[in-house]
């Protein structure tokens, strides 16, 4: 019984089998393939969709945009650092206050100070020693009873005399000593304005050889209605940002506010590590909203009489040369060599090799560059086994005729 249903059952199976649908093949999407210097895509090709167009317009005027920091005007600055050795003893201004030339910051017990207004003690009675002396000099001259040559000398060793005094009174009425010794060493302010750092404590020691480059100040004293702006300025930009040019400073922390600025001097080298021009800007700050050390950007305007402008992302650098493809026709496009007249980080000016109305690829040039490398080696690839085969079959017919004649 088993033996008669066993070939039943293959056979309906078999024909299960061939009831069932065989699967549609996947349609494969024909490859783009180079002509000439185009790569051609076919129509719906999926990669048509990834490129991005962009026409290339006249260039006219271009807003630039370049990095900026606030610092403080130097010129209304004044870092103060203490001239002797000495210890805090008072504190009579901090960080906020006004203050006008002259005014006192801070009281410092110096015994090198003291030495000095000790110095000029020592000076000042000399000096009066030596006049007394000359005053002897000048009787006993009238008298007949000295030379004219030891009263000369005397005159002369009385100018020395009171010119070291006037020197050491000068150094020490220079740190606020007016007489006496008392070893007071007064910080004070040369100019007017506001102290904006205060890096002293009261008790604190402090030294004259560790004043200099990286190290605070003990007082910082500017103006802060005017503010210096440093800008990192690219080669291409040295037209644009020369002294006198006005330009548009906006901060990130102040939006919606634009403040007008000035470019008054500018480096005549380059950084070489930032490659870089180093600009200095100034700019009113009447209401103090801007800050030292605040990040800004420096928008200046920079006109163009010819060439086109086109996205920065759609220039290819090669070596040194720059290309873009440009679409001939829907879904054909070859690569241009194109030379720059400025080259911005969202936009460049092209002087040649373009012109206005064209449509370049900005989004995904790459991939399209690779493409195209890819389309060609496909077509040299045929080419060459065709010149491979021929190179084959050449010595064989000559081993044919070598053979025949033997």
């Amino acid at each position: 019984m088993l033996n008669r249903l066993l070939p039943l059952f293959i056979l309906s199976t078999l024909g299960l089998s061939a009831c069932k649908e065989a699967p549609a093949p996947a349609t494969q999407v024909p490859a783009p393939i180079v002509q000439g210097r185009q790569l051609r895509f076919p129509a719906g090709h999926p990669q048509l969709a990834l490129l991005t167009l962009s026409a290339a317009a006249p260039a006219k005027a271009m807003t630039v945009e370049l990095p900026a920091k606030l610092v403080w005007n130097e010129e209304r600055t004044q870092r103060i650092y203490p001239a002797f050795a000495g210890r805090v003893m008072a504190i009579r201004a901090d960080v906020g206050q006004t203050v006008q030339p002259g005014t006192l910051l801070a009281q410092l017990a110096s015994p090198d100070f003291g030495q000095a207004q000790s110095e000029t003690a020592r000076a000042e009675a000399d000096a009066r020693l030596t006049q007394k002396a000359l005053q002897r000099q000048r009787e006993l001259f009238e008298a007949g009873i000295v030379a004219r040559k030891e009263l000369e000398q005397t005159e002369a060793e009385a100018e020395r005399a009171g010119a070291e005094a006037e020197r050491a009174r000068a150094r020490t009425r220079l740190y606020g000593s007016t007489g006496g010794v008392n070893q007071q060493l007064a910080l004070s302010a040369g100019i007017g304005g506001v102290v904006v750092e205060r890096n002293l404590n009261p008790g604190q020691e402090v030294r004259p050889d560790l004043a200099g480059p990286g190290v605070p100040a003990l007082f910082v004293v500017t103006d802060p209605s005017t503010l210096w702006i440093q800008i990192d300025a690219r080669e291409s930009e040295v037209g644009t940002v020369r002294p006198g040019a006005t330009f548009a400073l906006t901060i990130a922390a102040l939006a919606g506010q634009t403040f007008e600025g000035r470019v008054i001097n500018a480096a005549d080298f380059i950084d070489p590590q930032t490659r870089t021009i180093k600009i200095r800007a100034l700019v009113a700050n009447p209401q103090r909203l801007l800050k030292a050390e605040m990040l800004a950007t420096a928008r200046f305007e920079r006109h163009f009489d010819s060439g086109v402008v086109v996205p920065a992302s759609a220039v290819l650098l090669h070596g040194s040369g720059h290309s873009v493809f440009v679409q001939t026709r829907p879904g054909e496009f070859e690569p241009r060599a194109v030379e720059l007249s400025y080259l911005g980080p969202k936009e460049v000016v092209v002087a040649s090799g373009l012109q206005a109305g064209e449509q370049v690829v900005s989004d995904n040039a790459l991939l399209l560059a690779r493409q195209f490398r890819l389309a060609q080696n496909e077509a040299k690839a045929p080419a060459e086994s065709a010149t491979g085969a021929t190179k084959t079959e050449a010595p064989s017919k000559a081993s044919d005729t070598g053979a025949a004649q033997k």
